[in-house]
């Protein structure tokens, strides 16, 4: 396997672990949103049930998007999850509020974190031995920094609303607006610095972090900005029409112009992987398939007007193996792939091949022939991640309440009366079947422990979804776990009941 150097640091061995948006957890210190320091305690509660693997929605900084997979920069991680006690206990009042509420008010949040940093940076900010050596170390800070500064001139307008002379970087602008280059590039110093933090204290507690990258990007982003021929910006990202979405998809990002980055060796994907290795030891490749092809829409069109890139069929297959190989020679961290949706079937065997999990959702593990039958557990791929759901799916109480034309099959495998509403001995036995597949990891939504306990969750359990693809709900990624993480660290039953599981 390409991946033999990985696997040997993490152990080609079961896995098991938790996935979570940072964003949704809350304690005692953190002001009115999970924050980096806020995985501590966290990494001590899975260690105390015998997880080993922290699964996290991107942190990358997305501006004012909520949702964690529109970034704006493919290297920052976003400001909003600074632990501010770390920094300075003083007037953190302004954050009580926002620690009370049921869901996630990250606008708010983050315009009260950027006051209260400015403050800071004011007071506290000299530039220290650490903090140039992290800047010599990271030599994009200083683009996103200065794209951040003229955001901030510009009331966050998109950068193809400033004025022609910003329309690219250069270099008299970074003295020109030097204060605010060195606030951002300052507030980047200080997350890489609390996330190395954690992950020193995960890997000392021998609890692997696993961390999410988006295969897309903003196209009001500081890359983009900043390095335009490796986008094709007269293109969109979507899907094509299917049996769920008959008019298509068109998410709005530009596509990656491969010709251009393949001349330039790919660096721009090798920084970005290397700046992973800081806060992560494994990390997930969102849409592997993109990689190998995707739907592109010319703007103005629908998406039913797009089509595959590349057009040619039989250069799909070698492109994603060049770019799985570049990205595996590129980077120590393990990667695991989001291979869901419509998967072309030469695709699992070139992840085979190069030793790259794929992920099985228990509801879509069913058979080709005329019944579709459920897969037995027993026969999951070994090389692959087993989950009963997804940041975008319905947990596994709404699911089996939803799409019975799904859940009574599955009833029927376990050889259970079906009923719509799932029993707790129901849902911990569907936790123990998909701890106990031989797939090598393990992890699923934190709510779908908490759910063995009804004072855990939301009494609607609707509640409890993160997001909802396709749509523009306000309730989209501001999902907060009802208990905080000192009620979940001090409830005993739940941690026996997870060991139980695992036993």
């Amino acid at each position: 396997m390409r991946t033999d150097a990985q696997w040997k640091k993490i152990g080609l061995r079961p896995h098991h672990g938790i996935a979570l948006p940072l964003s949704a957890l809350h304690s005692n210190k953190s002001c009115g949103i999970g924050e980096f320091l806020d995985l501590i305690p966290l990494i001590d509660w899975c260690k105390s049930i015998h997880f080993d693997v922290i699964q996290l929605l991107p942190l990358n900084d997305t501006g004012d998007d909520r949702s964690p997979y529109n970034p704006i920069s493919s290297c920052a991680l976003d400001p909003v999850y600074l632990s501010l006690r770390e920094l300075n206990d003083s007037g953190l009042d302004p954050f009580l509020s926002f620690t009370q509420l049921g869901r996630l008010a990250q606008f708010e949040v983050k315009q009260q974190k950027m006051k209260w940093l400015h403050r800071y940076f004011e007071e506290s900010f000299s530039p220290s031995k650490e903090y140039r050596a992290f800047l010599e170390k990271n030599p994009w800070v200083r683009i996103y920094a200065l794209f951040k500064a003229i955001k901030d001139e510009y009331g966050g307008k998109s950068w193809t609303q400033w004025p022609n002379e910003f329309q690219t970087p250069r270099e008299e602008d970074f003295a020109a607006k030097q204060k605010s280059v060195d606030f951002h590039s300052f507030l980047q110093f200080l997350c890489f610095y609390q996330m190395k933090q954690v992950r020193e204290y995960a890997t000392s507690q021998g609890v692997f972090l696993k961390g999410d990258i988006p295969i897309l990007l903003s196209p009001d982003s500081a890359d983009v900005w900043a390095h335009r021929s490796l986008f094709r910006l007269d293109l969109a990202a979507g899907a094509p029409p299917d049996a769920y979405n008959r008019l298509g998809q068109k998410w709005g990002f530009p596509l990656f112009n491969w010709e251009a980055m393949r001349e330039d060796n790919f660096s721009w994907w090798r920084q970005r992987l290397s700046v992973l290795e800081n806060p992560y030891h494994i990390y997930r490749i969102d849409h592997i398939v993109g990689f190998f092809r995707i739907w592109g829409i010319p703007k103005e069109k629908k998406p039913t007007e797009g089509s595959f890139f590349p057009s040619d069929w039989n250069l799909w297959w070698s492109q994603g193996r060049e770019i799985l190989e570049m990205m595996i020679d590129s980077s120590s961290l393990l990667p695991v792939a989001e291979d869901l949706g419509t998967i072309p079937k030469e695709v699992p065997p070139i992840l085979k091949e190069l030793g790259i999990c794929g992920t099985k959702v228990l509801r879509w593990q069913r058979r080709f022939d005329g019944d579709k039958r459920y897969i037995p557990f027993a026969e999951y791929e070994p090389l692959s991640l087993a989950t009963v759901s997804t940041p975008d799916l319905d947990l596994l109480q709404i699911w089996w309440k939803k799409f019975p034309e799904e859940a009574i099959p599955f009833a029927h495998f376990k050889e259970w009366p079906y009923s719509p509403e799932l029993t707790a001995e129901q849902r911990l036995s569907i936790l123990r079947d998909i701890h106990h597949a031989p797939s090598y990891f393990h992890i699923n939504l934190l709510q779908e422990y908490l759910a063995l306990f009804p004072e855990l969750v939301s009494p609607n359990p609707e509640d409890e979804r993160i997001n909802v693809p396709g749509t523009l709900l306000p309730t989209n990624w501001t999902y907060r776990f009802r208990p905080s993480i000192e009620e979940i660290l001090a409830h005993q039953p739940l941690a026996e009941a997870i060991r139980n599981i695992l036993g």
